[in-house]
């Protein structure tokens, strides 16, 4: 009777297993990268709780740029810190440099710094290493409310044999992708 039990209880842990997995994977999502400013073919995101400082997120860019694609940042100010942009449109948080915002896009439309002052509640700066990013450092993209983040970001190893290495789409010719 003793084998019974253990394979019933077995059972009962697989089936648990599997139904933890699968609710992860129905609140959770594959995000595949369209930029080639970062080095990861893809991320899951997983859309839990608030994201803090020096996290990867996927968030939905605002309505009014047309983007075809949430946007993948990592959260460099969070709600009470101090936003300033000096005259050189060098951008801080607090004490921390964080780049500067340039005058033009990619694309030469023309682009205003975000505002100097604090994060609100709700809200983060969302920021990413590249010259090129187009993030929180311009008036555009702002400061990001938690409703248009779709969660944190973690990055899917390469596969090589399914063909999924780095960005999925080609880096301009003179430029290269960046880890």
């Amino acid at each position: 009777m003793k084998p019974q039990r253990s394979a019933r209880n077995n059972r009962l842990v697989a089936a648990f297993a599997a139904s933890g997995a699968v609710g992860l994977l129905a609140a959770s999502r594959i995000h595949v990268n369209e930029s080639w400013s970062d080095g990861a073919w893809g991320y899951l995101v997983v859309p839990v709780g608030t994201p803090d400082r020096g996290e990867q997120v996927v968030f939905e860019p605002p309505e009014a740029l047309g983007a075809t694609a949430p946007y993948l940042k990592s959260v460099a100010g969070v709600p009470g810190d101090r936003i300033a942009v000096d005259a050189n449109r060098g951008v801080w948080i607090g004490d921390t440099f964080i780049g500067r915002a340039k005058p033009a896009a990619l694309d030469g439309r023309a682009l205003e710094p975000v505002v100097s002052g604090l994060v609100p509640d709700g809200y983060f700066f969302l920021y990413a290493d590249h010259p090129d990013s187009h993030d929180s450092r311009y008036a555009e993209i702002g400061l990001v409310p938690l409703e248009r983040i779709r969660g944190r970001a973690v990055a899917l190893p390469d596969l090589p044999w399914l063909g999924l290495e780095g960005p999925l789409v080609n880096a301009p010719a003179d430029r290269e992708a960046t880890p």
